[in-house]
């Protein structure tokens, strides 16, 4: 994970979708496969088959240190796209975390694991092995397009993408926003209210 990947995902998927205007929000819900973690990292992306992962195999080779694997289907279902033998190759190669518009198995082997992961479903359904995709190529993921070497951000929130043409200028803008909130946290623990730091009260009651 590149500097500024590890900075975004410490930062988090909300700080990062509000400081980046409110967009690139990857609509869940996602089952997030390790708890407590969190990952970012430039995408590689995979369209597979429908209910196929020929691609997912196919793109392991392509895998690079710091990189979250994208997989997508046409639609997504419950049909396990990854199981443990395909998460162990992806954490061998370096993968950062993997993004599964559908489903993953071996659930308690995945957590073992530790490669973060991120899933619509969890279903022990097989995915084939015959249907040619595509690798490195856009995606569309949760209502987000996602081209290869966007930056996915993922934590307990779910997730968000940052085009790679934005980096730089949503991680000032996601700095400036957790430093403004630590700030106003420590207002919130004197006993303010947001009520009056927001301006919110002359919005409900009136006056200056």
């Amino acid at each position: 994970m590149n500097a500024d990947a590890a900075e975004l995902a410490r930062l988090g998927v909300a700080t990062v979708y509000e400081a980046g205007g409110r967009t690139g929000l990857v609509e869940g819900p996602w089952i997030r496969v390790v708890p407590g973690s969190r990952a970012a990292g430039p995408a590689r992306t995979v369209r597979c088959g429908q209910d196929d992962n020929l691609m997912v195999h196919a793109v392991m080779e392509r895998v690079r240190p710091g990189e979250v694997l994208v997989l997508t289907m046409p639609e997504p279902a419950p049909v396990a796209l990854v199981g443990e033998l395909l998460a162990v190759q992806a954490k061998a190669r370096g993968a950062a975390a993997i993004l599964v518009d559908g489903a993953v198995r071996d659930l308690e082997d995945l957590q073992a694991l530790g490669l973060p992961i991120w899933a619509r479903f969890v279903s022990v359904r097989g995915a084939g092995k015959s249907a040619l995709g595509a690798l490195d190529v856009p995606v569309t993921v949760g209502g987000a397009t996602i081209r290869p070497g966007d930056v996915v951000v993922l934590d307990a929130d779910g997730a968000v993408v940052v085009a790679a043409d934005r980096v730089a200028a949503v991680l000032e803008a996601a700095r400036a926003r957790a430093a403004r909130e630590a700030m106003l946290r420590a207002q919130l623990e004197q006993g303010a209210l947001t009520y009056d730091l927001h301006g919110l009260r002359r919005q409900v009651e009136g006056g200056s």
